[in-house]
């Protein structure tokens, strides 16, 4: 039987509200899924009304982690990942991408929203050979994480710590890098470290949208400089070509040629 396990948290006793639209449902139904509620539609569309863009972005943050895992299962050799600020399940989830190269590989996934643990046992699903868990943990207690993580990780391994759009609904940019530190510095020489986030200085009508979607009510998510996101991967080895705007991060040679948006996104190797 497959390696199944989910750590009760603090979500674990919330009720879904269905009145106020949430990040996670919302990039769900930009990605196409179907786990999302009429008020996350309606905020969904709000934003593409303004911002059509938005979906490219959420569907090359997606591709752009499918790539990272690729090459860290692939190339780097890492079995085992802790992906902190999951989301929704949709297509190609982390332990999706890695098992179908190595079964053997081992993830624990960490998200704090009552309707992700919902879901849990549909993410959960893991090769035998394999382990999946799932962590009620929100990203502001890394010590939380990596308590509940090392039941199923061995973190004397290298690993691979991701945090895929979840840095920026930390307001502070300076608690944002303490919460990376706390986490690299629990894993071993040879981990690695991915990030994307969403960004400044590239679309000022992303941006613009992205400002009215914080003041709307929903929980804000708040862009970086690619410069404040180089500034997470301090005293890594980033893999080339370096943080960059996602579709340039070793894009599929079968695409057209890739153009830049408001979402980078690096790889780094821990000395």
């Amino acid at each position: 039987m497959p390696d199944n396990a989910t750590t009760p948290g603090p979500a674990a006793h919330q009720k879904i509200d269905t009145s106020v639209p949430h990040s996670a449902r919302i990039w769900n139904y930009w990605l196409g899924g179907k786990d999302n509620y009429r008020v996350d539609e309606e905020a969904g569309d709000a934003y593409t009304a303004v911002f059509p863009g938005i979906v490219t972005i959420a569907r090359s943050s997606r591709a752009f982690l499918r790539r990272n895992i690729t090459y860290l299962v692939a190339e780097a050799g890492i079995r085992q990942f802790l992906d902190v600020g999951t989301g929704l399940p949709t297509a190609d989830n982390t332990h999706q991408v890695a098992q179908r190269i190595a079964p053997e590989t081992r993830i624990v996934y960490v998200d704090n929203d009552p309707m992700v643990l919902a879901h849990a046992r549909a993410l959960l699903y893991s090769t035998p050979e394999g382990a999946t868990a799932y962590v009620d943990a929100n990203v502001t207690d890394p010590d939380r994480i990596l308590a509940a993580a090392g039941d199923t990780l061995d973190f004397t391994q290298p690993t691979a710590l991701i945090l895929s759009n979840i840095l920026g609904h930390v307001a502070d940019h300076d608690q944002a890098r303490s919460i990376v530190t706390s986490l690299m510095d629990a894993l071993p020489s040879g981990s690695y470290l991915s990030i994307n986030d969403g960004s400044l200085g590239i679309d000022p009508v992303f941006e613009r949208a992205q400002d009215a979607y914080n003041e709307s009510g929903a929980v804000p998510y708040n862009l970086r400089t690619p410069d404040q996101i180089t500034a997470f991967f301090d005293g890594l080895d980033l893999i080339d070509p370096g943080v960059v705007s996602v579709p340039l991060w070793r894009p599929d040679v079968t695409s057209p040629a890739p153009e830049p948006i408001g979402e980078h996104g690096g790889l780094a190797r821990k000395p």
